[in-house]
């Protein structure tokens, strides 16, 4: 099961450092032109988590295994991208096809990138994007809704309900309002409002890029697009990618937390880039641990306990019997899962358990 995040924005906005940084190589060219990136660069990446390494410590792990998110970098949107302009077409495309976007903004001045627009102003660029969004999103529906509608004239249910999400989509568009802030009643209209792959359905989380001096408090772009999203119901994360680029390049954890410590950061903006993605994509993490090793799985929220055995191996959904779960906080207290069992913390349970995040998993089956 994978889940990923595009990377998009307009063109010398830093999303390609950005993204070298998240993967730790050089596989998407940064240079200072537009369209230096032609084809998405797809990068997996470890979701920190400390849990990870405080369970493995307590089960004597030989090894541990993140669970993963994947970032892809779609090269930058213009004005005029929704028909055809710069490479448009293709970079819809490649948008249509993630799960969620982050959207970098760029957050700072500097006279030697040069901007397409001419000046530094994240909320004008992010309404750009927006606006070649929503426009691609209509044309779309558009051309559906006709004979979605013939076909609703005809008794078809499904296509009743359909034509009836088409419609309230295409209203929220026209008014200027992305796919995403349409409110659907009921589960029906919500299936068949994502089987549609709008472009503006996908949930974002807003990226500000500024310089150095600016990488633990922010300045006054950043702070317009933090209003912003509070005001979208979105969230926003601060990051320096110039510096993520130089944490990326140390050697050593040692090196990465005296190179923090000299610039008065706590932690890597990549981490908390990851962990705003993980949350976008309204994933949880369940855990496994044994001598040979600790693993992290990743799950939707709300996946009941055979799907998320389903995400270890495919024998273990099909012959599920039971799930041995204990809860991290108790796998911690105690001091581990045979301590956890004796006080009676190791929970049996069945298929329609509804797995939360930080359980403790032992699957039961029989193929």
């Amino acid at each position: 099961m994978g889940f990923n995040c595009g990377i998009v924005g307009l063109p010398n906005v830093g999303k390609s450092t950005l993204f070298n940084a998240l993967t730790a190589t050089a596989a998407a060219q940064a240079a200072n032109y537009p369209f230096c990136t032609i084809e998405p660069n797809i990068g997996r990446v470890a979701v920190p988590d400390q849990r990870l390494y405080d369970i493995a410590k307590i089960g004597k792990s030989a090894n541990i295994v993140a669970t993963q998110l994947e970032f892809v970098d779609i090269a930058g949107l213009v004005r005029g991208a929704s028909k055809g302009e710069g490479l448009g077409n293709q970079f819809l495309a490649n948008i249509r096809e993630t799960d969620a976007v982050l959207h970098v903004l760029r957050c700072f001045e500097d006279d030697n990138i040069t901007h397409v627009e001419g000046g530094i102003d994240p909320i004008r660029d992010k309404e750009i994007i927006d606006t070649e969004l929503m426009i691609a999103d209509m044309e779309n529906l558009e051309k559906r809704i006709e004979p979605m509608k013939k076909k609703a004239k005809s008794g078809d249910k499904e296509a009743i309900i359909q034509a009836h999400v088409m419609e309230l989509t295409l209203e929220a568009l026209r008014a200027g309002r992305p796919a995403r802030t349409v409110k659907l009643a009921t589960e029906d209209e919500l299936k068949h409002f994502k089987q549609l792959q709008l472009l503006t359905s996908k949930p974002v989380l807003y990226v500000c890029n500024v310089m150095e001096g600016d990488a633990k408090a922010g300045n006054k772009h950043t702070q317009r697009v933090a209003d912003m999203a509070k005001a979208e119901g979105a969230e926003s994360v601060i990051i320096c990618a110039a510096i993520e680029s130089e944490i990326a390049q140390l050697g050593s954890e040692d090196e990465k937390k005296e190179f923090l410590e000299s610039i008065g950061l706590d932690e890597p903006g990549l981490n908390r880039v990851i962990r705003a993605g993980y949350k976008l994509l309204d994933l949880i993490t369940f855990f496994t641990v044994g001598p040979k090793e600790a693993r992290a799985w990743t799950v939707k929220r709300g996946s009941k306990a055979p799907q998320a055995a389903g995400v270890i191996h495919t024998d273990f959904e099909k012959g599920f019997i039971r799930a041995e779960t204990i809860d991290i906080k108790d796998f911690m207290m105690l001091g581990g899962e045979q301590a956890a069992k004796e006080a009676g913390k190791m929970r049996q349970e069945g298929k329609e358990y509804i797995v939360k995040d930080g359980d403790l998993m032992l699957f039961r089956f029989n193929v």
